[in-house]
């Protein structure tokens, strides 16, 4: 058996599969984003090793001492660019600043002036949301502290580091630093030097289908496991996310509804086009890279919607699916920039919008903006992979948004893409992080990483998608950049 552990933002996920692939389990355990001032997005590193603990009780529970004891290996898959820093004694200097972190803007136009070959060599615009500007704005604001650290880890690594006493990524991960020359798979010396880093700062890098330590003996008997179990490389909550749904040959991809918004395709080679804001990461297995457009929210647009008015999403999108067509063509429109926007705009000021508000909307109403709000952001993400020369005509629908069969088809018809759900697809990052396991375990890549069975399948309709762009052009139309919001920048 396999345990696939997901350190996401929301909460840490679990799985066990068994050496044919079925699913045997699956559990998670909530976290909480600390947001101290505007724009700011922390957690406590220590809040995700008691939720794995947490959540790997919860599997051991559900399978029994005996039959959990049977895992072989784990691997891990985390939410991307987060900084956790550690000094001389591997001890937490500081909260970990997030992937939806957007204090460091100024400092992204620093690297860029300081690094002229960062584009070339990180495949990747600088975005507050990346490593590298983070530890920049700590050397400005928290001088004293930079000084201190010793090694950089990211959100997944640190978990490694309980486990196994090893500092490790790998290259799926590490793309998102924009320290690793992505092409060549390794630290760019260059890239760490214009941010004031050094190599011996970075963990060691290894495939996410390798091994990279086994377990300490403290967590082994902790967690009923043997101290042979082998802890795999593991990847990127992408690239894993890939993993479990199958995309691992160029041009396979897929479309991840979670805290964030991901459209996610594979190639055969390192093809960057920062131009358009569109990521060019490794994948977590040899030889293979990917291009990713990033929405920064998307099912967590719903998730505030649903609190601010009090109302559990089930319900909610009921409601939406009673609306008529006269009520869809004439709901409000939503840019779904709560925290920002990468993917197309760059731009970490953007705001979220409703437009075109008036008395007869309802709650559905504004629900259904929502849901059409964050579509749209996703086909402004395929326009730029198709400008950057990728295409699809299918897209696998994975993460908490595709339990929704009204988002999906939603989401194909302003497409106009095939999109397939798949068993177990909510399942994720944490799916895929087992495969990897199964992998370090020997597992052949043809048979570990076979896409999971079909679930659904939802076809674009051609006249709903026509009528659907003419709210899109009213939709691109809203967004204007806004200069930076003044005070609460922290310090």
């Amino acid at each position: 058996m396999y345990l696939g552990i997901d350190l996401g933002t929301s909460e840490v996920k679990a799985v066990v599969i068994d050496g044919d692939g079925a699913l045997l389990a699956l559990a998670g355990s909530a976290l909480n984003v600390s947001r101290p001032h505007p724009r700011w997005s922390e957690q406590a590193p220590a809040d995700w090793w008691q939720a794995a603990c947490d959540t790997v009780a919860k599997l051991r529970a559900q399978l029994g001492d005996e039959r959990f004891a049977g895992v072989r290996a784990i691997g891990l898959s985390g939410q991307m660019h987060g900084a956790v820093l550690l000094d001389e004694h591997d001890n937490v200097l500081r909260p970990a600043i997030l992937w939806s972190d957007s204090r460091s803007a100024p400092e992204c136009a620093e690297l860029t002036n300081r690094a002229p070959r960062l584009h070339g060599i990180a495949g990747n615009l600088a975005m507050p949301g990346f490593t590298a500007p983070k530890l920049m704005w700590v050397a400005r604001h928290e001088p004293d502290l930079f000084q201190r650290i010793a090694t950089v880890l990211l959100p997944k690594d640190w978990l490694r580091l309980q486990m196994t006493g090893r500092k490790v990524s790998d290259p799926s991960d590490a793309a998102g630093t924009l320290w690793l020359d992505v092409e060549g798979r390794n630290w760019s010396d260059e890239l760490l030097e214009a941010s004031g880093m050094r190599r011996d700062q970075m963990p060691a890098l290894v495939d996410g289908s390798a091994a990279s330590g086994t377990l300490l003996t403290a967590v082994a008997q902790a967690w009923g496991l043997s101290e042979d179990v082998v802890v795999a490389g593991g990847a990127g909550d992408g690239a894993a996310s890939a993993v479990g749904i199958g995309a691992v040959n160029p041009g396979d991809g897929f479309l991840s509804l979670g805290t964030s918004g991901v459209l996610f395709v594979v190639n055969d080679r390192f093809r960057p086009n920062p131009a358009r804001a569109i990521h060019a990461f490794c994948h977590t297995l040899p030889q293979r890279w990917h291009q990713m457009s990033v929405m920064l929210s998307a099912a967590s647009c719903l998730r505030w919607f649903c609190r601010l008015c009090s109302v559990d999403e089930k319900s909610l999108l009921a409601e939406i699916a009673q609306l008529d067509e006269e009520q869809l063509a004439n709901a409000p429109l939503f840019l779904p920039y709560l925290s920002g926007e990468r993917t197309p705009h760059n731009d970490p000021y953007a705001l979220g919008v409703f437009h075109g508000l008036s008395p007869d909307h309802q709650r559905a109403a504004l629900g259904y903006a929502v849901l059409e709000g964050v579509a749209f952001g996703m086909v402004d993400g395929l326009d730029a992979l198709r400008a950057a020369g990728t295409d699809v005509s299918q897209l696998s629908l994975v993460g908490g948004g595709a339990r929704s069969a009204y988002w999906a088809q939603l989401i194909a018809d302003a497409l106009n893409v095939r999109i397939v759900t798949h068993v177990g697809s909510e399942a994720g990052g944490a799916l895929g992080a087992a495969r990897l396991a199964w992998l370090a375990d020997g597992g052949i890549e043809e048979r570990v990483c076979r896409k999971p069975e079909r679930q659904a399948s939802f076809e674009p309709d051609a006249r709903r998608h026509d009528g659907l762009q003419v709210r899109l052009r009213r939709y691109r139309a809203i967004y204007a950049p806004y200069p930076p919001l003044q005070g609460g920048e922290g310090a």
